[in-house]
């Protein structure tokens, strides 16, 4: 409503040029638009001039007057704008451009009123002004993408774990808790197979650690961890293997040269020089090489 100063001014108007804009009525009789004007031709004693709606969206063409008024703020109007376009289907871009309202605005406005219509109520009447408004909103759009993404997490590898939360025995907090657990020890699961699998290809003859494990001789946590144990063992062991044959590979012409030499003095100090281990490579080698 306008304030007592601005009925009386409207109701002096009102007595001296007439009533420009008719007081909308549904056909019930219920006021839709106009209340103060109504109130400033009783002032005025002037008998008011009415018009009926016979639209059926008596909410739409109450906001959409709203938005016309001179004394609500840009943010008043994009909200109401806003509100107006989700009861009315309008396209909100020409509703922005036909009331002069920035598109960024008509933007926050829309999502104000979808992420926190309580909020939008508050701009609507100007007791919150629409950037404040968009900041909480943005907040709790935020918050429930995120929920709706633990949500559907749940319903691609927990669908149980999903049906409880809906059902309302199990917080959400604790299904995903307990689904990352599943997962963790799933993984755990494939990091041993693969690790048996390993082992058992290399001729390993020790006790398979998914078989410890799905006997409760150890956990999948101290099975893992003897896998990648067995994993940097088996990695360095490569290595230095790997290694060494680079050095014997490296050196094969001084092996070819004692394999031409055997059974000579030069050859006999050599031999005779070297460990027991050496000296059963160096005569294997030799022997070969010959």
């Amino acid at each position: 409503m306008l304030t007592e100063s601005e009925l009386h001014d409207l109701a002096e108007s009102i007595k001296a040029e007439g009533q420009h804009k008719p007081i909308i009525l549904d056909r019930d009789g219920v006021l839709l638009d106009g209340r103060n004007r109504l109130a400033a031709c009783k002032l005025a004693g002037i008998e008011p001039r009415f018009t009926t709606y016979d639209g059926h969206n008596r909410t739409g063409l109450i906001f959409s007057n709203n938005v016309l008024r001179r004394h609500i703020s840009k943010g008043q109007q994009a909200m109401i704008t806003a509100m107006a376009c989700s009861l009315s289907g309008h396209s909100l871009r020409t509703q922005a451009k036909l009331h002069d309202i920035s598109r960024s605005r008509i933007s926050a406005a829309n999502v104000v009123l979808k992420y926190a219509p309580d909020l939008a109520e508050r701009v609507r009447v100007g007791k919150l002004g629409l950037d404040a408004a968009h900041d909480q909103a943005r907040e709790r759009k935020a918050r429930t993408e995120a929920l709706l993404a633990q949500h559907e997490r749940l319903q691609q590898h927990a669908p149980d774990l999903a049906e409880k939360v809906t059902e309302g025995l199990l917080t959400l907090d604790a299904a995903i808790t307990t689904l990352d657990r599943r997962l963790e020890e799933e993984q755990l699961r494939q990091l041993v197979k693969e690790c048996d699998a390993i082992r058992l290809a290399d001729g390993d003859t020790a006790p398979a650690l998914t078989q410890l494990a799905e006997r409760g001789e150890i956990t999948w946590d101290q099975a893992a961890q003897r896998a990648e144990e067995h994993r940097a063992h088996r990695h360095e062991a490569i290595l230095r293997t790997q290694h060494a044959l680079q050095l014997i590979a490296e050196n094969w012409a001084t092996v070819h040269d004692l394999a031409a030499r055997r059974g000579t003095p030069y050859a006999k100090e050599i031999l005779d020089g070297l460990t027991p281990e050496a000296h059963a490579l160096a005569t294997h080698l030799t022997t070969r090489a010959a």
